[in-house]
């Protein structure tokens, strides 16, 4: 076995297993921020990716930046090493995700620009602090479908198996408090589109400073809304969502919808697992948004292996093409897009029996250096891939914070796509919205917000 290999066998000892566990042994945790990165990630090289060094923790010396920017791209002068299309594909295959072999299928104008590997996730140290505790206290519970112990940093810094690598995608470190504009565009095979331009904050309850662990957040890991302001006539809409900390606790998730049509608030558990998507024209489901969200409940989830692939990492050009240019028939434009050799975690879920979901099986590529969704393969019933996800990574260094820029769902049925939380003519992401308050998180609040 490998390097890579090994240290999967070492670290996933427990890889069907949702029992709680009492943390890893200090001998582990003692690794974090040796040969491991402060937040679990393999500190060295391997072949065409370079060892991590700190990442940009810190604005870079080559860009200019002041609060209210556009992040600059750090990397614009690196050249692109080679392009894989859908003549070489083939060459490629050990480290391409099926979700893009099959893309090279479908689309024969499809390619990927490959460029030099920079391992650019950083994060505040307070958050590497809270890490290293995590890997001591920090527990599944409610059989997989919540944690325990841990808070702030990520759950599971060395993960006993997929649940925990879940968790860290889940509880992944995007500030305290944020808001944030973006917007959504369903494509038509001819190119067609009409923007939907969303504003939506949040309190991420996990990463509150003046919390002590999981459980003193009466079961709320995040406080969402999301309030659709164009066009017209979709204006108004606005959800809200409590989301559960633990899903077997207190009913889970809880959300509301206030319709401008209507001017009523109604619960809405249909914003959960398979149901069609906010904003989605169907093209994606609830549980889809940012990779992934919700309830692990109706699936098994199984590690697969850790090894090097393609993913969609530091995307600041594309960030900051103008939609015209960016939205393109069949696909975004892949001359913008920046694509490098990670390590990722990879893993699955299969539905469980006497369940149901569109998607029986699901397959995620998961960035060692940001526990993040890199891309996703999403099969249906009858065993077809289905759908595939990319999400684009970039640096926020002004923060520090690893985050996502654009998410993609290529349908590869109907020939269509969707591309969700688009930054680049929005005004810039605020990360440190302190003026926000839980109160405003009610279904009194968005009845007023939603009124036009």
């Amino acid at each position: 076995m490998n390097r890579t290999t090994l240290l999967v066998s070492a670290f996933v000892f427990g890889a069907l297993s949702t029992s709680a566990l009492a943390g890893v042994p200090d001998a582990q945790v003692n690794r974090l921020g040796g040969d491991l990165t402060p937040i679990g990630a393999e500190k060295a090289g391997e072949g065409d990716i370079p060892a991590w060094t700190g990442g940009l923790q810190t604005v870079p010396s080559n860009v200019s930046y002041k609060p209210g920017d556009h992040l600059q791209d750090p990397f614009s002068s690196d050249a692109i090493k080679y392009t894989i299309t859908a003549a070489n594909a083939g060459q490629y295959d050990a480290v391409l995700p099926d979700g893009y072999k099959a893309l090279f299928k479908a689309y024969p104008d499809y390619k990927m620009n490959v460029y030099q590997t920079r391992r650019s996730c950083a994060y505040p140290d307070r958050v590497y602090a809270a890490t290293k505790n995590n890997a001591k206290v920090g527990e599944l519970i409610g059989g997989g479908s919540g944690v325990g112990g841990a808070i702030f940093g990520f759950p599971f810094p060395i993960p006993n198996n997929a649940y925990e690598i879940m968790w860290n995608h889940t509880l992944r470190y995007r500030s305290f408090k944020a808001v944030r504009q973006f917007a959504a565009a369903p494509v038509t095979r001819n190119g067609d589109y009409t923007l939907t331009i969303v504003q939506d904050e949040a309190i991420l309850q996990w990463s509150d400073p003046s919390k002590k662990r999981a459980e003193d957040l009466d079961n709320i890991s995040i406080y969402y809304i999301a309030n659709t302001i164009a066009p017209a006539r979709e204006a108004g809409n606005v959800v809200l969502v409590h989301e559960a900390l633990n899903a077997t606790l207190n009913g889970g998730r809880q959300a509301w919808q206030y319709s401008p049509g209507t001017r009523r608030v109604r619960r809405a558990p249909n914003i959960s697992y398979d149901n069609p998507g906010t904003n989605s024209d169907g093209l994606s489901t609830s549980d889809a948004f940012d990779g992934f969200n919700g309830a692990l409940d109706r699936y098994d989830w199984a590690m697969i292996d850790k090894k090097p692939m393609i993913i969609a990492a530091n995307d600041y050009k594309a960030e900051s093409t103008k939609y015209k240019d960016y939205v393109k028939p069949l696909h975004l434009n892949q001359d913008v897009i920046r694509y490098e050799l990670h390590r990722t975690w990879n893993f699955e879920a299969k539905l469980r029996p006497n369940t149901r979901h569109v998607y029986a099986r699901r397959v995620y590529h998961n960035d060692e250096d940001a526990w993040e969704i890199s891309s996703a393969e999403l099969y249906d019933g009858r065993g077809q891939l289905w759908r595939v996800q990319e999400l684009q990574e970039l640096q926020r260094y002004n923060v520090p914070l690893c985050g996502s820029g654009t998410e993609t769902v290529y349908d590869l049925q109907a020939g269509r796509y969707l591309a969700l939380a688009m930054q680049n003519e929005e005004p810039p992401v605020n990360y440190f919205a302190d003026e926000l308050d839980p109160s405003r998180y009610t279904p009194n609040a968005i009845r007023q917000l939603g009124v036009r």
